[in-house]
């Protein structure tokens, strides 16, 4: 994969669960990222508070520690992915909590501007497929640039999408589809 060299995904989970099939996914991919590509799965996002822009003031100075480092881990990568499940239809909240921090200050976010994918499992017919909707969507307004071809929604339901070499296939390629991004140029 020479069009890529270096580069670096952060990983957004949307499931708190250390043995969640969602974290096994991030972590498989992780560990068998082709050359050239990283990932840093971001943790602790139990630990931001709800988005308050109280917390955060005009310009972010007042965001808490948590909130700050999660702006530096993904302000610092070149892509960012998000691996979540579906909780009641949409996305869990941890995962919309930190796409709201991730979002400002406005139009200055750490997402701006960055090709973003989703991804992941859960265990419904649908394989999380409004979950990954609105997560796109919400990354969209929040200034990312959604790969939409990045999207892989797996029932958890008759396979174990960490095992199932067909499955783990259409992970990888995934996410090289997204390291491999290039947006469009634009018309001036």
């Amino acid at each position: 994969m020479t069009d890529t060299p270096n580069t670096h995904v952060a990983v957004l989970v949307g499931s708190l669960r250390a043995g969640s099939v969602n974290r096994r996914i991030a972590e498989l991919l992780r560990d068998e990222a082709p050359a050239g590509i990283t990932l840093d799965i971001v943790d602790g996002l139990d630990r931001i508070p709800f988005y308050n822009e109280d917390l955060d003031g005009p310009d972010g100075a007042g965001a808490p520690d948590t909130a700050r480092a999660l702006r530096d881990r993904v302000g610092s990568a070149d892509r960012v992915l998000a691996v979540t499940p579906e909780y009641n239809g949409t996305m869990p909240a941890v995962l919309n909590n930190a796409i709201d921090w991730l979002s400002r200050p406005y139009g200055a976010g750490a997402m701006v501007g960055k090709p973003f994918g989703v991804i992941g499992a859960t265990p419904t017919p649908y394989g999380g497929k409004w979950a990954h909707g609105d997560t796109a969507r919400s990354a969209g307004i929040a200034g990312a640039l959604v790969v939409e071809d990045v999207t892989v929604s797996q029932s958890a339901i008759d396979v174990d999408p960490t095992t199932d070499a067909e499955v783990r296939a259409k992970l990888l390629d995934a996410l090289a589809r997204l390291a491999e991004f290039t947006p469009a140029a634009t018309a001036a």
